[in-house]
């Protein structure tokens, strides 16, 4: 039975956010891209003045029978700061927010359920400004960016910003962690 899914989460810059998915068990493919925009066929040049609309994104191709979409959710909360609108650190602009691109209703209700417990919960010291939306069209970015961290290791904006996310998702959920 072919369980393979599609989550499209958006929680920064995609260097950052490809490889915290991209090492997971279950996840066979992860492509970065951009989402949620009014223009066609955008370019990472078009994209970074932020008035095309679209968000830095990743497509994870992951199989469900062996992560859960829920499971994640979860790691896409931990992995960013889902509470500052248009803003990852020191990456600001609208290309940059936290959003989710739902694929159906099962996503929607998972990702509004998840929402209200994290905020219930006071997980964060202020609450959740994630935008829930449904599918739109996805556009790989260009062929450079695909797995960017694994084939720029020692690029300083990855050393400082992507190894420790990575590290930081490897440590929690290490049973999750794809064999070297």
């Amino acid at each position: 039975m072919n369980n393979q899914q599609i989550a499209i989460f958006a929680g920064g810059c995609f260097w950052c956010t490809e490889p915290v998915f991209s090492q997971l068990k279950g996840v066979s493919k992860v492509v970065s891209g951009y989402i949620g925009g009014h223009t066609v066929d955008p370019t990472y040049k078009t994209i970074c003045n932020g008035d095309t609309g679209h968000a830095e994104a990743v497509q994870i191709y992951f199989d469900a029978s062996q992560i859960s979409f829920e499971t994640l959710l979860e790691i896409f909360f931990v992995s960013h700061d889902p509470t500052t609108p248009n803003r990852q650190g020191h990456d600001i602009g609208t290309q940059y927010r936290s959003a989710v691109f739902c694929q159906n209703e099962e996503q929607h209700a998972a990702v509004e359920k998840m929402i209200a417990s994290l905020n219930d919960a006071s997980t964060f010291s202020a609450p959740i400004v994630t935008e829930i939306n449904g599918a739109k069209t996805f556009y790989p970015a260009e062929d450079y960016h695909q797995y960017y961290f694994s084939n720029n290791p020692n690029q300083p904006y990855c050393m400082a910003l992507a190894a420790p996310k990575a590290a930081k998702i490897r440590a929690e959920y290490a049973l999750l962690i794809k064999p070297n």
